[in-house]
């Protein structure tokens, strides 16, 4: 007798269909490029000027996460997140992720892994290898989340999985 059993899907593997591709660029780096020193977390903590374009019909706001997948802790470390973009901005302007910066209405910056609602700047060990940051942007077909201030980053996530008609991102890369 076997006790093997089938897993239950996964929630992506449920999604209607993939999603269309969003186009993520910046004034401060390149995809695959180091960020500004200013972007490090003692260094000026700013965080980067990004746009974006190619947002379908439908599009009613956006969610934005940047995520550290070599940090030294499972999962990587999440750096900045904002739920409930408008969808008629395209862009943030350098610094955009300074503690207080509001974002048009709806937006939420939420606590990223430092705890703090802000941009935590880039902070990989001391002579570690550069460290990738990867900024996504997903188009939602909604404004209604039912994401608060108090909600995580990865509720924001899982939650609004099936609300996605498009994302997009850009990586840029860090080194003390």
């Amino acid at each position: 007798m076997s006790l093997a059993r089938t897993p239950a899907p996964h929630p992506i593997d449920i999604l209607p269909a993939a999603p269309a591709e969003l186009t993520v660029t910046s004034e401060d780096f390149t995809d695959g490029a180091p960020l500004p020193e200013s972007a490090g977390y003692g260094q000026g903590n700013t965080s980067p000027q990004l746009s974006w374009s190619g947002a379908p019909e439908g599009t009613k706001s956006f969610l934005l996460v940047c995520h550290d997948p070599d940090a030294p802790v499972v999962g990587g470390f999440s750096h900045w997140a904002i739920v409930g973009l408008p969808a008629d901005v395209t862009s943030l302007a350098a610094g955009a992720g300074e503690y207080g910066e509001q974002h048009g209405d709806g937006a939420i910056t939420l606590a990223n892994d430092f705890g703090t609602r802000d941009w935590g700047g880039c902070a990989p060990p001391d002579g570690d290898v550069p460290h990738r940051y990867v900024f996504t942007l997903w188009a939602l077909d909604t404004d209604n989340t039912g994401i608060d201030a108090s909600s995580s980053i990865a509720k924001a996530q899982f939650t609004t999985l099936g609300n996605v008609l498009a994302r997009g991102s850009i990586t840029g890369t860090y080194q003390l």
